[in-house]
């Protein structure tokens, strides 16, 4: 295998990454140019406290009689 730097096939290389580069570069200024970034509106959410929502009897009673349909194990492996 010849050395590139001796026999002048540097030039070569070197033109290969510069290509790449510039294209590189182009790529970025292409992508920069055409993409709109749309303005978000800013979320506000309610800063005031309310007691909650109070729990009906009847919710009440389906929370307690929910029974899961798979059973877990008592320890986990």
């Amino acid at each position: 295998m010849e050395n590139p730097f001796e026999s002048g096939h540097i030039k070569n290389y070197v033109l290969l990454y510069v290509s790449i580069v510039v294209i590189m570069i182009l790529f970025f200024i292409a992508s920069t140019l055409f993409h709109d970034v749309a303005e978000v509106d800013k979320k506000v959410f309610n800063s005031e406290v309310n007691g909650g929502i109070p729990l009906h009897v009847e919710d009440k009673e389906k929370i307690e009689e929910f029974k899961p349909k798979f059973k877990l194990l008592e320890k986990s492996y």
